[in-house]
């Protein structure tokens, strides 16, 4: 680990400063949208507005890597995200507001892409676990003191866009100080969509739902609390208990998923979470009759007295519940394919997840429109008892087969196709052969 870290670390170190601006200002927009009186539809397109960029981004980068390569294209999408906070700052309505979230989306998966790439091109087949496993903490870590960030200054003044300003433009300054060469960038394939539901149904449709449910709660969490008179510390503690739980109950849930049927594990996450969105209900001040009554009757049944410490922990447990998700999805679809597919799989994924994930804040915004804060939880609600009836039907319909190439691999949030090739399992060997302009991937049985 030390080796890798001494070798790696100007690109570790940009990183983890992209990564903090990063979770930083993802969770400050919800806040000062809530401040401004943004309605919730209009809070929902904007963050649904990254996700667009981000998915467009991840089509367009590699190309504009291959053109150009890495370090121009590094430094271009990091000016560019930097640019975007300033935006934010200056001209505070909705539509600017969409706009520089879509170029924040488009420059961040640019930067994700480039530093996976490097991070592969230093990996070998002894050391990419180590590698991925400081990418992931790194990550979590960035994004959990992101959070704490939220208490420098207040969000109604412009002192934090311009913080995230400054990271943004620092995290370039290890990256194009290094010595290093940069690496030649390999393209990666993707298995297509009808393909992939051929292969695996339920790891198709889970991913969907995967993708509507993450992305609201990443990016919705900050807008719910503070639409819940939490203040501004309430707040980002809430969001590092989020971004900790989704980061360690991978380890717990995935050791299960590797000794049983993974699609029963991920029933019982989403059965656990159904229970713990619920839960939050119950204790947010706000009865869930008046949820779907909008109020319009006195009567309740439960406490209206928030009870932060108990919507607290049942959020967090929520998050721990859902947010590990993905890799398990990945795994279980690993299951069903060989291992020269694992990459290809996971990068098809990648593309259901962002299909999910660009209408997740929208549609959720709009629950939230209608049925108040709480609409945040009924909307999770809807896509996890989705998954739950698919994949009950799913489990009688296919036997469970164990194949045991396929183990699970905690991942971070924001991975990439490329990221996933530092997954030990995926077969690759890091060293790859250049020959008249294509790439040959060496399988660790033709390397035996």
């Amino acid at each position: 680990m030390y080796k890798v870290l001494k070798n790696s670390w100007a690109l570790f170190f940009g990183f983890a400063i992209l990564a903090t601006a990063h979770g930083f200002q993802g969770n400050l927009l919800g806040v000062r949208a809530v401040i401004e009186e943004f309605d919730y539809l209009a809070t929902g397109t904007l963050m649904s507005g990254y996700f667009i960029g981000y998915f467009l981004g991840a089509n367009l980068v590699p190309k504009l890597v291959t053109r150009v390569g890495h370090i121009r294209v590094f430094a271009a999408c990091a000016s560019m995200a930097s640019l975007s906070a300033l935006v934010h700052a200056v001209f505070v309505f909705p539509s600017v507001w969409i706009a520089a979230r879509f170029l924040t989306g488009f420059s961040l998966i640019g930067i994700f892409i480039i530093v996976e790439s490097w991070l592969n091109d230093r990996a070998n087949n002894k050391t990419r676990g180590q590698v991925l496993s400081l990418y992931m903490f790194i990550t979590y870590f960035a994004f959990a003191l992101g959070n704490v960030l939220l208490n420098v200054s207040s969000p109604i003044k412009y002192e934090p866009f311009i913080l995230i300003s400054i990271l943004f433009s620092i995290a370039l300054v290890p990256i194009l100080l290094t010595k290093r060469k940069p690496p030649k960038f390999k393209k990666t394939t993707s298995m297509k969509i009808k393909e992939l539901y051929k292969v695996s149904p339920f790891g198709s449709f889970a991913m969907l739902c995967v993708g509507f449910i993450y992305s609201a709660i990443l990016t919705l969490s900050a807008v719910y609390a503070t639409s819940m008179n939490l203040s501004i510390f309430e707040v980002s503690i809430l969001l590092i208990l989020i971004t900790l739980a989704s980061a360690i109950f991978q380890w717990p849930l995935g050791y299960i998923s590797d000794k049983m049927d993974r699609r029963k594990v991920l029933l019982f996450s989403a059965t656990l979470g159904i229970v713990f969105c619920i839960m939050s209900i119950l204790f947010s001040g706000t009865s869930l009759p008046n949820a779907f009554t909008q109020n319009l009757t006195k009567f309740n049944y439960f406490s209206t007295v928030l009870d932060k410490g108990k919507l607290f922990l049942f959020v967090t447990l929520l998050a721990g519940s859902t947010l590990t998700m993905f890799p398990i999805i990945l795994a279980y679809v690993n299951d069903n394919i060989s291992k020269d597919k694992f990459v290809a799989a996971g990068s098809g994924l990648n593309i259901i997840f962002g299909l999910g994930a660009m209408g997740g804040p929208i549609i959720c915004s709009i629950a939230m429109e209608q049925f108040g804060p709480n609409g945040f939880f009924l909307y999770i609600i809807i896509f996890l008892v989705l998954m739950v009836f698919f994949g009950t039907y799913r489990i009688t319909q296919n036997p469970y087969e164990e194949n045991p190439e396929s183990t699970f691999t905690p991942l971070p949030k924001d991975i990439t196709p490329l990221g996933i090739e530092l997954d030990p399992d995926t077969g690759v060997d890091l060293f790859h052969i250049q020959n008249n302009n294509i790439k040959y991937v060496k399988t660790h049985e033709e390397s035996s």
